[in-house]
Protein backbone atom coordinates (compact mmCIF):
# COMPACT_ATOMS: atom_id res chain seq x y z
CA UNK A 1 0.00 0.00 0.00
CA UNK A 2 2.71 2.78 -0.43
CA UNK A 3 2.65 2.92 -3.70
CA UNK A 4 -0.30 3.35 -6.29
CA UNK A 5 -1.04 -0.25 -8.33
CA UNK A 6 -4.84 -1.73 -9.68
CA UNK A 7 -5.68 -5.22 -9.56
CA UNK A 8 -8.10 -7.65 -10.77
CA UNK A 9 -10.85 -10.13 -8.84
CA UNK A 10 -10.92 -13.03 -10.11
CA UNK A 11 -11.34 -16.30 -8.34
CA UNK A 12 -9.64 -19.55 -9.25
CA UNK A 13 -12.84 -20.75 -10.12
CA UNK A 14 -13.82 -18.56 -12.28
CA UNK A 15 -11.14 -19.30 -15.01
CA UNK A 16 -12.15 -20.87 -18.51
CA UNK A 17 -10.31 -24.45 -17.99
CA UNK A 18 -11.55 -26.87 -20.33
CA UNK A 19 -12.02 -29.17 -16.89
CA UNK A 20 -15.17 -28.00 -15.81
CA UNK A 21 -13.84 -25.60 -13.20
CA UNK A 22 -10.77 -23.30 -13.19
CA UNK A 23 -7.79 -24.21 -11.68
CA UNK A 24 -3.89 -24.12 -11.09
CA UNK A 25 -2.87 -24.97 -14.44
CA UNK A 26 -1.69 -23.15 -17.99
CA UNK A 27 -4.43 -20.74 -17.67
CA UNK A 28 -3.53 -19.48 -13.97
CA UNK A 29 -0.11 -18.72 -15.39
CA UNK A 30 -1.74 -17.20 -18.59
CA UNK A 31 -3.85 -14.69 -16.46
CA UNK A 32 -0.48 -13.94 -14.32
CA UNK A 33 1.08 -12.92 -17.97
CA UNK A 34 -1.87 -10.99 -18.57
CA UNK A 35 -1.62 -9.02 -15.72
CA UNK A 36 1.46 -7.92 -16.09
CA UNK A 37 1.34 -6.97 -19.77
CA UNK A 38 -1.94 -5.03 -19.03
CA UNK A 39 -0.38 -3.00 -16.07
CA UNK A 40 -2.18 -4.77 -13.19
CA UNK A 41 -0.05 -5.78 -10.12
CA UNK A 42 -2.54 -7.37 -8.08
CA UNK A 43 -4.75 -10.84 -8.38
CA UNK A 44 -7.37 -10.92 -5.82
CA UNK A 45 -8.30 -14.89 -5.94
CA UNK A 46 -10.93 -14.61 -2.80
CA UNK A 47 -10.69 -18.13 -0.56
CA UNK A 48 -8.57 -21.51 -1.71
CA UNK A 49 -10.55 -23.44 0.70
CA UNK A 50 -12.58 -26.51 0.21
CA UNK A 51 -16.11 -26.38 -0.97
CA UNK A 52 -19.23 -28.42 -0.56
CA UNK A 53 -22.24 -28.53 -2.32
CA UNK A 54 -24.08 -28.90 1.34
CA UNK A 55 -22.64 -25.09 1.88
CA UNK A 56 -23.66 -24.27 -1.74
CA UNK A 57 -19.96 -24.42 -2.99
CA UNK A 58 -19.10 -21.34 -0.69
CA UNK A 59 -15.22 -20.79 0.19
CA UNK A 60 -16.62 -18.65 2.91
CA UNK A 61 -18.60 -21.72 4.59
CA UNK A 62 -15.62 -24.75 4.01
CA UNK A 63 -15.03 -27.50 5.59
CA UNK A 64 -11.90 -26.37 6.37
CA UNK A 65 -9.90 -23.41 6.66
CA UNK A 66 -6.89 -24.41 6.87
CA UNK A 67 -7.11 -26.95 3.93
CA UNK A 68 -6.57 -26.21 0.57
CA UNK A 69 -9.08 -27.12 -2.48
CA UNK A 70 -8.43 -30.06 -4.38
CA UNK A 71 -10.95 -29.26 -6.92
CA UNK A 72 -8.38 -26.61 -8.06
CA UNK A 73 -5.78 -29.00 -8.82
CA UNK A 74 -4.86 -28.91 -12.21
CA UNK A 75 -5.23 -31.99 -14.27
CA UNK A 76 -2.44 -30.57 -16.46
CA UNK A 77 0.20 -30.37 -13.47
CA UNK A 78 -0.40 -33.54 -12.37
CA UNK A 79 0.44 -35.04 -16.10
CA UNK A 80 3.44 -32.75 -16.05
CA UNK A 81 4.47 -34.24 -12.33
CA UNK A 82 3.63 -38.22 -14.34
CA UNK A 83 0.84 -38.72 -11.81
CA UNK A 84 -1.48 -38.86 -14.57
CA UNK A 85 -1.31 -39.94 -18.60
CA UNK A 86 -2.42 -37.65 -20.90
CA UNK A 87 -5.55 -40.04 -22.14
CA UNK A 88 -6.65 -39.53 -18.90
CA UNK A 89 -7.58 -36.20 -18.12
CA UNK A 90 -9.84 -36.14 -21.38
CA UNK A 91 -13.10 -34.27 -19.98
CA UNK A 92 -16.28 -34.90 -20.72
CA UNK A 93 -18.60 -31.74 -22.20
CA UNK A 94 -18.60 -29.26 -19.32
CA UNK A 95 -20.88 -26.46 -19.52
CA UNK A 96 -19.40 -22.79 -21.37
CA UNK A 97 -19.44 -20.01 -18.63
CA UNK A 98 -20.98 -21.67 -15.39
CA UNK A 99 -19.69 -24.48 -12.61
CA UNK A 100 -21.50 -27.56 -13.16
CA UNK A 101 -20.19 -28.80 -9.50
CA UNK A 102 -21.38 -32.32 -8.74
CA UNK A 103 -20.48 -33.34 -12.10
CA UNK A 104 -16.87 -32.02 -11.40
CA UNK A 105 -16.31 -33.24 -8.39
CA UNK A 106 -17.18 -36.85 -9.89
CA UNK A 107 -14.83 -36.78 -12.57
CA UNK A 108 -12.04 -34.82 -10.35
CA UNK A 109 -12.43 -37.58 -7.85
CA UNK A 110 -11.78 -40.68 -10.36
CA UNK A 111 -8.80 -38.88 -11.73
CA UNK A 112 -7.41 -37.45 -8.41
CA UNK A 113 -8.36 -41.35 -7.27
CA UNK A 114 -5.50 -42.64 -10.34
CA UNK A 115 -3.11 -40.26 -9.24
CA UNK A 116 -2.77 -40.45 -5.55
CA UNK A 117 -2.06 -44.23 -5.78
CA UNK A 118 1.12 -43.30 -8.27
CA UNK A 119 2.21 -40.80 -5.65
CA UNK A 120 5.26 -41.93 -3.70
CA UNK A 121 5.93 -39.66 -0.81
CA UNK A 122 9.76 -37.92 -0.91
CA UNK A 123 11.26 -35.78 1.10
CA UNK A 124 9.89 -32.75 0.12
CA UNK A 125 6.64 -34.72 1.19
CA UNK A 126 7.84 -35.41 4.61
CA UNK A 127 8.47 -31.92 5.01
CA UNK A 128 5.59 -30.49 4.00
CA UNK A 129 4.06 -32.81 6.75
CA UNK A 130 5.88 -31.53 9.22
CA UNK A 131 5.50 -27.71 8.50
CA UNK A 132 1.74 -27.94 8.78
CA UNK A 133 1.73 -30.44 10.90
CA UNK A 134 -0.22 -28.05 13.93
CA UNK A 135 -3.81 -28.73 11.19
CA UNK A 136 -2.35 -31.58 8.27
CA UNK A 137 -2.56 -34.87 9.91
CA UNK A 138 -5.94 -33.85 12.03
CA UNK A 139 -7.59 -32.92 9.06
CA UNK A 140 -6.81 -35.63 7.17
CA UNK A 141 -8.09 -37.78 9.74
CA UNK A 142 -11.53 -35.85 9.64
CA UNK A 143 -12.14 -36.03 5.83
CA UNK A 144 -11.59 -39.33 5.72
CA UNK A 145 -14.28 -39.89 8.24
CA UNK A 146 -16.38 -37.25 7.02
CA UNK A 147 -16.18 -39.39 3.97
CA UNK A 148 -17.14 -42.52 5.38
CA UNK A 149 -19.66 -41.26 8.44
CA UNK A 150 -20.94 -38.18 6.90
CA UNK A 151 -20.96 -34.73 9.10
CA UNK A 152 -19.27 -34.83 12.59
CA UNK A 153 -22.12 -33.53 14.70
CA UNK A 154 -23.41 -37.28 13.59
CA UNK A 155 -20.86 -39.46 14.39
CA UNK A 156 -20.57 -41.80 17.52
CA UNK A 157 -19.75 -40.15 20.58
CA UNK A 158 -15.82 -41.17 20.62
CA UNK A 159 -15.04 -39.80 17.82
CA UNK A 160 -17.28 -36.80 18.16
CA UNK A 161 -15.72 -35.86 21.53
CA UNK A 162 -12.20 -37.23 19.94
CA UNK A 163 -11.54 -39.78 22.43
CA UNK A 164 -7.55 -40.86 21.63
CA UNK A 165 -8.12 -44.71 21.92
CA UNK A 166 -10.89 -44.08 19.13
CA UNK A 167 -9.20 -41.99 17.41
CA UNK A 168 -6.10 -44.12 17.28
CA UNK A 169 -8.56 -47.30 15.85
CA UNK A 170 -9.74 -45.03 13.01
CA UNK A 171 -6.04 -43.66 11.85
CA UNK A 172 -5.33 -47.73 11.72
CA UNK A 173 -9.11 -48.39 10.28
CA UNK A 174 -8.56 -45.88 7.49
CA UNK A 175 -4.70 -45.38 6.44
CA UNK A 176 -5.08 -45.49 3.07
CA UNK A 177 -7.71 -42.78 2.48
CA UNK A 178 -6.06 -40.52 5.04
CA UNK A 179 -2.84 -40.90 3.06
CA UNK A 180 -4.77 -40.03 0.27
CA UNK A 181 -5.79 -37.03 1.74
CA UNK A 182 -2.21 -35.78 3.06
CA UNK A 183 -1.22 -36.34 -0.71
CA UNK A 184 -4.39 -34.23 -2.06
CA UNK A 185 -3.27 -31.50 0.35
CA UNK A 186 0.56 -31.57 -0.56
CA UNK A 187 -0.05 -31.22 -4.39
CA UNK A 188 -2.15 -28.75 -4.20
CA UNK A 189 -0.05 -26.56 -1.61
CA UNK A 190 3.00 -27.65 -4.27
CA UNK A 191 0.71 -26.49 -7.13
CA UNK A 192 0.32 -23.01 -5.72
CA UNK A 193 3.55 -21.94 -4.58
CA UNK A 194 4.48 -22.60 -8.77
CA UNK A 195 2.07 -20.19 -9.18
CA UNK A 196 2.96 -17.79 -6.43
CA UNK A 197 6.53 -18.12 -7.62
CA UNK A 198 5.62 -17.35 -11.03
CA UNK A 199 3.71 -14.52 -10.20
CA UNK A 200 6.49 -12.75 -7.86
CA UNK A 201 8.46 -12.98 -10.60
CA UNK A 202 6.25 -11.27 -13.10
CA UNK A 203 6.03 -8.53 -10.34
CA UNK A 204 1.93 -9.68 -9.30
CA UNK A 205 0.69 -9.67 -5.33
CA UNK A 206 -1.29 -12.65 -5.14
CA UNK A 207 -4.58 -10.85 -2.79
CA UNK A 208 -5.86 -13.49 -0.67
CA UNK A 209 -9.27 -13.25 1.66
CA UNK A 210 -9.29 -14.68 5.32
CA UNK A 211 -13.51 -16.03 6.01
CA UNK A 212 -13.86 -14.92 9.71
CA UNK A 213 -15.77 -18.16 10.66
CA UNK A 214 -15.41 -21.64 9.96
CA UNK A 215 -19.08 -23.85 9.48
CA UNK A 216 -20.56 -25.70 12.10
CA UNK A 217 -19.57 -28.75 10.79
CA UNK A 218 -16.36 -27.63 9.68
CA UNK A 219 -12.80 -29.60 10.97
CA UNK A 220 -11.89 -26.39 13.02
CA UNK A 221 -15.06 -26.56 14.91
CA UNK A 222 -14.22 -30.69 15.57
CA UNK A 223 -10.95 -29.89 16.56
CA UNK A 224 -10.65 -27.36 18.73
CA UNK A 225 -13.78 -27.04 20.37
CA UNK A 226 -12.39 -25.06 22.84
CA UNK A 227 -12.10 -21.70 20.11
CA UNK A 228 -16.25 -21.82 20.11
CA UNK A 229 -19.08 -21.34 22.05
CA UNK A 230 -20.38 -24.61 22.21
CA UNK A 231 -22.79 -26.46 24.97
CA UNK A 232 -21.97 -30.15 26.05
CA UNK A 233 -23.21 -31.74 23.67
CA UNK A 234 -20.67 -29.56 21.42
CA UNK A 235 -23.52 -27.56 19.65
CA UNK A 236 -23.44 -24.05 19.38
CA UNK A 237 -24.36 -21.63 22.30
CA UNK A 238 -24.61 -19.00 19.66
CA UNK A 239 -24.35 -18.24 15.95
CA UNK A 240 -22.70 -15.23 14.15
CA UNK A 241 -24.47 -13.30 11.39
CA UNK A 242 -25.45 -9.63 10.89
CA UNK A 243 -28.29 -7.65 11.65
CA UNK A 244 -30.78 -6.23 8.19
CA UNK A 245 -28.56 -4.64 5.78
CA UNK A 246 -28.39 -3.52 1.85
CA UNK A 247 -28.49 -7.36 0.87
CA UNK A 248 -31.43 -8.64 3.27
CA UNK A 249 -34.40 -6.87 4.98
CA UNK A 250 -34.39 -9.76 8.07
CA UNK A 251 -30.40 -9.83 8.00
CA UNK A 252 -28.12 -12.89 7.16
CA UNK A 253 -28.22 -16.00 9.47
CA UNK A 254 -25.15 -17.73 8.75
CA UNK A 255 -25.23 -20.25 11.31
CA UNK A 256 -21.42 -20.74 12.36
CA UNK A 257 -20.71 -20.90 15.82
CA UNK A 258 -19.04 -17.69 17.48
CA UNK A 259 -15.44 -17.85 18.90
CA UNK A 260 -14.82 -17.67 22.48
CA UNK A 261 -13.01 -14.61 22.80
CA UNK A 262 -12.39 -14.55 26.29
CA UNK A 263 -10.85 -17.76 26.06
CA UNK A 264 -8.71 -16.94 23.33
CA UNK A 265 -7.50 -13.75 25.04
CA UNK A 266 -6.40 -16.18 28.15
CA UNK A 267 -4.44 -18.26 25.88
CA UNK A 268 -2.51 -15.54 24.12
CA UNK A 269 -4.82 -15.62 20.64
CA UNK A 270 -2.71 -18.80 19.67
CA UNK A 271 -5.10 -20.38 17.71
CA UNK A 272 -5.79 -16.79 15.39
CA UNK A 273 -1.66 -16.80 15.33
CA UNK A 274 -0.98 -19.87 13.94
CA UNK A 275 -4.04 -19.67 10.89
CA UNK A 276 -2.56 -16.28 9.92
CA UNK A 277 0.82 -17.75 9.91
CA UNK A 278 -0.78 -20.12 7.63
CA UNK A 279 -2.44 -17.75 4.92
CA UNK A 280 0.67 -15.39 5.26
CA UNK A 281 2.75 -17.67 3.48
CA UNK A 282 0.44 -17.80 0.84
CA UNK A 283 -0.78 -14.29 -0.12
CA UNK A 284 0.90 -10.94 -0.48
CA UNK A 285 -2.24 -9.38 0.62
CA UNK A 286 -5.00 -10.78 3.06
CA UNK A 287 -8.23 -9.14 3.34
CA UNK A 288 -9.67 -9.99 7.04
CA UNK A 289 -13.28 -10.84 6.41
CA UNK A 290 -16.36 -9.26 8.69
CA UNK A 291 -13.41 -6.89 10.02
CA UNK A 292 -16.22 -5.30 12.19
CA UNK A 293 -16.60 -8.45 14.44
CA UNK A 294 -13.08 -7.39 16.25
CA UNK A 295 -15.24 -4.99 17.60
CA UNK A 296 -18.52 -6.46 18.15
CA UNK A 297 -19.80 -9.41 16.58
CA UNK A 298 -23.53 -10.44 16.40
CA UNK A 299 -24.88 -13.29 17.96
CA UNK A 300 -27.68 -15.18 17.23
CA UNK A 301 -29.47 -17.89 19.91
CA UNK A 302 -28.68 -21.18 18.53
CA UNK A 303 -32.36 -22.20 16.31
CA UNK A 304 -33.29 -18.80 15.51
CA UNK A 305 -34.80 -18.91 11.96
CA UNK A 306 -33.93 -15.08 11.27
CA UNK A 307 -30.87 -12.70 12.47
CA UNK A 308 -32.87 -10.10 13.73
CA UNK A 309 -32.94 -11.21 17.10
CA UNK A 310 -29.51 -10.97 17.61
CA UNK A 311 -27.28 -8.68 19.67
CA UNK A 312 -23.76 -6.87 19.25
CA UNK A 313 -21.17 -8.61 21.80
CA UNK A 314 -17.97 -6.65 22.52
CA UNK A 315 -14.54 -8.57 21.30
CA UNK A 316 -11.09 -7.68 22.24
CA UNK A 317 -10.24 -6.67 19.13
CA UNK A 318 -7.43 -3.99 20.59
CA UNK A 319 -5.29 -7.03 22.44
CA UNK A 320 -6.20 -9.34 19.50
CA UNK A 321 -4.45 -6.91 17.05
CA UNK A 322 -1.74 -6.33 19.29
CA UNK A 323 -0.59 -9.42 19.60
CA UNK A 324 -1.44 -10.17 15.85
CA UNK A 325 1.47 -6.94 14.82
CA UNK A 326 3.93 -7.83 17.67
CA UNK A 327 3.74 -11.79 15.79
CA UNK A 328 3.61 -10.11 12.31
CA UNK A 329 5.88 -6.97 11.96
CA UNK A 330 3.59 -4.31 9.80
CA UNK A 331 1.27 -7.25 8.08
CA UNK A 332 -0.39 -6.70 4.65
CA UNK A 333 -3.97 -6.66 5.91
CA UNK A 334 -6.94 -4.99 4.52
CA UNK A 335 -10.22 -4.81 5.96
CA UNK A 336 -13.70 -5.34 5.34
CA UNK A 337 -15.34 -2.93 6.94
CA UNK A 338 -18.37 -3.04 4.93
CA UNK A 339 -22.18 -3.16 6.54
CA UNK A 340 -22.92 -1.56 9.72
CA UNK A 341 -19.96 -0.08 10.46
CA UNK A 342 -19.82 2.01 13.68
CA UNK A 343 -17.12 4.60 15.10
CA UNK A 344 -15.40 2.26 16.92
CA UNK A 345 -14.69 -0.27 14.10
CA UNK A 346 -13.36 2.84 12.34
CA UNK A 347 -11.47 3.63 15.08
CA UNK A 348 -10.03 -0.17 15.80
CA UNK A 349 -9.06 -0.01 12.22
CA UNK A 350 -7.21 3.06 12.05
CA UNK A 351 -5.48 2.57 15.11
CA UNK A 352 -3.57 -0.06 13.63
CA UNK A 353 -2.98 1.32 10.05
CA UNK A 354 -5.02 -1.11 8.33
CA UNK A 355 -6.76 -0.03 5.11
CA UNK A 356 -10.30 -0.23 4.66
CA UNK A 357 -12.79 -0.96 1.43
CA UNK A 358 -14.37 1.61 -0.64
CA UNK A 359 -16.75 0.37 -3.14
CA UNK A 360 -18.68 2.55 -5.95
CA UNK A 361 -21.76 0.79 -6.07
CA UNK A 362 -22.49 2.19 -2.63
CA UNK A 363 -21.78 5.35 -3.16
CA UNK A 364 -24.79 6.81 -4.60
CA UNK A 365 -27.48 5.90 -2.38
CA UNK A 366 -27.09 8.99 -0.10
CA UNK A 367 -25.41 12.59 -0.74
CA UNK A 368 -22.47 13.04 0.19
CA UNK A 369 -21.29 8.87 1.18
CA UNK A 370 -18.42 7.65 2.67
CA UNK A 371 -17.68 5.57 -0.38
CA UNK A 372 -17.84 8.48 -3.40
CA UNK A 373 -14.06 9.04 -4.87
CA UNK A 374 -13.44 12.18 -3.21
CA UNK A 375 -13.81 10.91 0.36
CA UNK A 376 -11.24 8.30 -0.13
CA UNK A 377 -8.46 8.09 1.74
CA UNK A 378 -4.80 6.91 0.01
CA UNK A 379 -4.54 3.85 2.59
CA UNK A 380 -7.69 2.13 1.10
CA UNK A 381 -9.11 -0.20 -1.57
CA UNK A 382 -10.81 0.81 -3.92
CA UNK A 383 -13.47 -1.24 -5.86
CA UNK A 384 -16.08 -1.05 -7.91
CA UNK A 385 -18.26 -4.04 -6.83
CA UNK A 386 -17.32 -6.68 -4.74
CA UNK A 387 -17.92 -10.63 -5.00
CA UNK A 388 -21.11 -10.12 -3.23
CA UNK A 389 -22.41 -7.55 -5.43
CA UNK A 390 -24.00 -6.90 -8.54
CA UNK A 391 -21.69 -6.66 -11.35
CA UNK A 392 -21.76 -2.62 -12.42
CA UNK A 393 -23.80 -3.02 -15.40
CA UNK A 394 -26.33 -5.07 -13.32
CA UNK A 395 -26.36 -2.82 -10.65
CA UNK A 396 -27.29 -0.13 -13.25
CA UNK A 397 -29.78 -1.79 -14.97
CA UNK A 398 -31.64 -3.64 -11.94
CA UNK A 399 -30.91 -1.73 -8.54
CA UNK A 400 -29.96 2.28 -9.40
CA UNK A 401 -33.16 4.04 -8.15
CA UNK A 402 -34.26 6.78 -9.93
CA UNK A 403 -32.35 9.71 -7.46
CA UNK A 404 -29.39 6.93 -7.20
CA UNK A 405 -29.19 7.57 -10.66
CA UNK A 406 -29.48 11.20 -10.72
CA UNK A 407 -27.02 11.72 -7.99
CA UNK A 408 -24.12 9.59 -10.34
CA UNK A 409 -25.03 11.54 -13.85
CA UNK A 410 -23.84 14.62 -12.10
CA UNK A 411 -21.30 13.43 -10.38
CA UNK A 412 -19.75 11.94 -14.10
CA UNK A 413 -21.24 15.09 -15.59
CA UNK A 414 -22.83 13.06 -18.48
CA UNK A 415 -25.85 11.02 -19.16
CA UNK A 416 -25.48 7.38 -18.42
CA UNK A 417 -25.92 4.36 -20.60
CA UNK A 418 -25.79 0.75 -19.85
CA UNK A 419 -22.89 -0.18 -21.67
CA UNK A 420 -20.56 2.45 -20.83
CA UNK A 421 -20.65 2.43 -17.02
CA UNK A 422 -18.90 0.00 -16.14
CA UNK A 423 -16.14 2.00 -17.97
CA UNK A 424 -17.39 4.99 -15.89
CA UNK A 425 -17.17 3.25 -12.53
CA UNK A 426 -13.88 2.16 -13.57
CA UNK A 427 -12.08 5.28 -14.55
CA UNK A 428 -13.41 6.56 -11.17
CA UNK A 429 -11.96 3.84 -9.27
CA UNK A 430 -8.62 4.07 -11.11
CA UNK A 431 -8.81 7.94 -10.66
CA UNK A 432 -9.94 7.32 -6.63
CA UNK A 433 -7.16 8.79 -4.23
CA UNK A 434 -6.84 5.06 -3.00
CA UNK A 435 -3.70 3.75 -3.58
CA UNK A 436 -4.92 0.15 -4.60
CA UNK A 437 -7.86 -0.12 -7.16
CA UNK A 438 -9.80 -3.24 -7.84
CA UNK A 439 -11.93 -4.40 -10.52
CA UNK A 440 -13.67 -7.57 -10.42
CA UNK A 441 -13.21 -9.01 -14.24
CA UNK A 442 -16.92 -9.35 -15.16
CA UNK A 443 -16.87 -4.90 -15.01
CA UNK A 444 -13.76 -5.58 -17.37
CA UNK A 445 -16.07 -7.74 -19.87
CA UNK A 446 -19.21 -5.17 -19.11
CA UNK A 447 -21.50 -7.90 -17.90
CA UNK A 448 -24.37 -8.02 -16.59
CA UNK A 449 -26.38 -9.30 -14.00
CA UNK A 450 -26.30 -13.03 -15.46
CA UNK A 451 -22.60 -12.61 -14.25
CA UNK A 452 -22.86 -12.04 -10.68
CA UNK A 453 -21.30 -14.46 -8.63
CA UNK A 454 -22.74 -14.21 -5.35
CA UNK A 455 -26.18 -13.61 -3.84
CA UNK A 456 -24.67 -13.38 0.33
CA UNK A 457 -28.84 -14.28 1.07
CA UNK A 458 -29.33 -16.58 -1.54
CA UNK A 459 -28.50 -20.41 -0.33
CA UNK A 460 -28.04 -22.10 -3.93
CA UNK A 461 -26.52 -20.91 -7.25
CA UNK A 462 -24.01 -18.97 -6.41
CA UNK A 463 -19.98 -19.30 -7.30
CA UNK A 464 -21.18 -20.78 -10.80
CA UNK A 465 -20.39 -17.83 -12.92
CA UNK A 466 -16.90 -18.19 -14.87
CA UNK A 467 -15.15 -16.78 -18.04
CA UNK A 468 -15.54 -18.50 -21.42
CA UNK A 469 -12.62 -19.42 -23.44
CA UNK A 470 -11.68 -16.01 -24.95
CA UNK A 471 -13.18 -13.41 -22.59
CA UNK A 472 -9.76 -13.62 -19.77
CA UNK A 473 -8.03 -12.16 -23.38
CA UNK A 474 -10.61 -9.97 -23.84
CA UNK A 475 -10.85 -8.87 -20.32
CA UNK A 476 -7.20 -8.10 -19.82
CA UNK A 477 -6.12 -6.09 -22.49
CA UNK A 478 -2.86 -4.31 -23.18
CA UNK A 479 -5.29 -1.37 -24.00
CA UNK A 480 -5.29 -1.32 -19.99
CA UNK A 481 -2.13 0.45 -19.87
CA UNK A 482 -2.59 3.53 -20.90
CA UNK A 483 -5.46 4.41 -18.30
CA UNK A 484 -3.39 2.78 -15.41
CA UNK A 485 -0.43 5.01 -16.39
CA UNK A 486 -2.42 8.24 -16.73
CA UNK A 487 -3.91 7.78 -12.75
CA UNK A 488 -0.15 6.55 -11.95
CA UNK A 489 -0.88 2.66 -11.45
CA UNK A 490 1.21 1.62 -13.51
Amino acid sequence: MKVRRAGVLLPLSALPSPYGIGDLGPLAFRTVELLSQSGYRVWQILPLNPTHPRYGNSPYLSPSIFAGNPLLLSPEKLVQTGLLHPEEISPPDFPEGRVDYPAVMAWKREILSRALTRFRPGPDFEAFCRREAFWLEDYALFAALSEALGPWPEWEPELKFRDPAALEQARKDLSPEIHHVLVQQYLFFRQWKELQEFAHARGISLFGDLPFYPGYESFEVWRFPEVFKLDEERRPLRVAGVPPDYFSATGQLWGNPVYDWERLKREGFSWWLARLEHNLRLFDLLRLDHFRALSACWEIPYGATEATCGEWVPVPGEEFLKAVFRRFWDPPFVAEDLGYITPEVHALRKRFGIPGMKVLLFAFFEDDSPYLPHHHESQSVVYTGTHDTNTTRGWFERELSAEARKRLELYLGKALCAEEIPRDLIRLAHASPARLSIIPVQDLLGLGEEARLNYPSRPEGNWEWRLRPGELEAALSPEALSLLRLTGRA
